[in-house]
């Protein structure tokens, strides 16, 4: 089955064809009820498993940074532990793809949940007893990577098994507000526990969470799935993912851009117990407000992208492009109120470059190479954590947090404009800067119709 066109940023075109970037002014973005795909039963039991078990994967995030934090001192050793975590999704990403294209995805989900559950609980039992060292911290965030190479492209997925092409994009962005949503309420109560009982009940409550998800996954049912074709076993599947990406710029470009965006500049357990820290000199409680404000911008960022009825390339290089300025911002900062006042617009454009490089990926993409897509997408986004974590890491500990984190953020400019620029000249667009009405209009046209307009004075 195959979602046809998609968006109106991202259609897909035909293989003998020499693909083109779509025209991001083509089509009018259509609108949808922002909570309908809920009405899909499946998809409400997923929703439901989903925000206990996301409150209890922040209230671990949070836990296990400041834990690291507390035990070396060190924004590296933060760094190195996020880049464990994710090194694993580097390393075998796109052999987790071609698996879960072969696999069914509610069995497969069942048994990655499982384990990552075991690996709470392994790391709460040390921590509650007073064993627990740094090695033991690395050895459970690199345990967590492995089971997050399947689990990640096999929930990405498996969203359209359960609601069909029809409701993708806001089933999408519902996943995004719903662990964004849980943003809200895990770093609070984490904080709460590490300051009054410990980080080892954050684990342990992590641990316990994983039975909402996995009984919502037991309780679905299999008739009302929509069916989609698995990849059968064969020689070559992982090569033939890649040349599937890289012949279609509406694929490659975006997964390029998350790239770099994910490498350097979505480090936030680096810059923010950095400032937090070393800048404003809080505890936990402040990183756990910092993540808390961003978990605002970010929920509110998920539910306007569930009310789009496409997404837009344009609109992904103008909130990468916004995001970078904004981290730039915050590191200049001189005040505490401040830095904690743009959080709310950095979460809430972190999120729309989220959101809509998800749909538009999945959108775009036939349903059976989604898998290894979506794992692609993964292994690049979080992927590049491994790389550029100790990096920022060291930076953060020579420099100083405020140009660490200047640092993300300029990346996440360069590369917005870079790739907006060739996505444009791919598509047979021209930058077109005037005015209208009296205000500067900056837009991208096509180049026949750039000919007839009066040059800007």
């Amino acid at each position: 089955m195959s979602t046809g066109p998609g968006a109106a940023s991202a259609p897909a075109p035909d293989p003998h064809d020499t693909p083109a970037a779509p025209d991001p002014t083509s089509t009018p973005t259509r609108k949808t009820s922002m909570f309908s795909s809920l009405k899909v039963r499946n998809y409400r039991l997923f929703f439901i498993g989903q925000v206990v078990s996301n409150i209890g994967t922040w209230m671990q995030r949070i836990a296990q940074d400041w834990l690291v934090l507390s035990l070396t001192g060190s924004s590296a050793a933060v760094g190195i532990t996020t880049a464990l975590q994710f090194l694993p999704m580097l390393l075998f990403g796109l052999y987790g793809g071609v698996l879960v294209d072969r696999l069914r995805k509610r069995p497969t989900l069942l048994v990655t949940q499982t384990a990552m559950a075991l690996t709470s609980l392994a790391l709460a039992a040390l921590t509650l007893t007073d064993r627990v060292e740094v090695w033991h911290i690395y050895v459970a965030a690199f345990a967590l990577g492995l089971a997050t190479v399947v689990d990640n492209p096999a929930r990405q997925s498996f969203v359209s098994e359960l609601v069909g092409p029809g409701q993708l994009q806001n089933a999408v962005s519902l996943n995004s507000a719903n662990f964004q949503s849980a943003r809200l309420v895990g770093p609070a109560v984490a904080g709460l526990l590490i300051t009054g009982v410990g980080t080892g009940w954050a684990f342990l409550l992590n641990g316990l969470s994983f039975v909402a998800p996995l009984a919502g996954l037991m309780l679905m049912r299999a008739r009302e799935l929509h069916a989609v074709e698995r990849a059968p076993r064969g020689k070559g599947q992982l090569r033939e993912g890649l040349r599937y990406v890289t012949g279609r710029p509406e694929l490659i470009w975006p997964i390029v851009l998350v790239g770099f965006i994910g490498t350097f500049a979505f480090n936030f357990p680096v810059y923010l117990s950095a400032f937090a820290d070393d800048v404003f000199h809080g505890g936990a409680g402040t990183y756990s407000m910092f993540n808390t404000l961003m978990a605002v911008g970010s929920v509110s960022g998920a539910l306007l992208a569930a009310r789009r009825g496409t997404a837009r390339l344009r609109l992904l290089i103008l909130a990468a492009l916004a995001f970078g300025t904004l981290e730039i911002l915050a590191a200049a900062s001189p005040e505490l109120w401040m830095f904690a006042l743009i959080m709310v617009p950095l979460g809430l454009f972190s999120m729309t470059v989220n959101v809509t490089t998800n749909t538009s990926l999945q959108m775009a993409t036939d349903p059976a190479m989604r898998g290894r897509v979506m794992a692609l997408y993964m292994m690049v986004f979080l992927g590049g954590s491994p790389v550029g974590a100790p990096i920022v890491g060291w930076i953060t500990d020579t420099y100083g947090a405020r140009v660490g984190f200047a640092a993300g953020g300029a990346v996440a400019v360069a590369a917005a404009a870079v790739i907006g620029l060739i996505l444009a000249r791919v598509g047979g667009l021209r930058l077109s800067v005037g005015w209208h009405r009296g205000h500067p209009q900056v837009r991208f046209l096509p180049r026949e119709r750039q000919k007839t307009l009066t040059p800007a004075v």
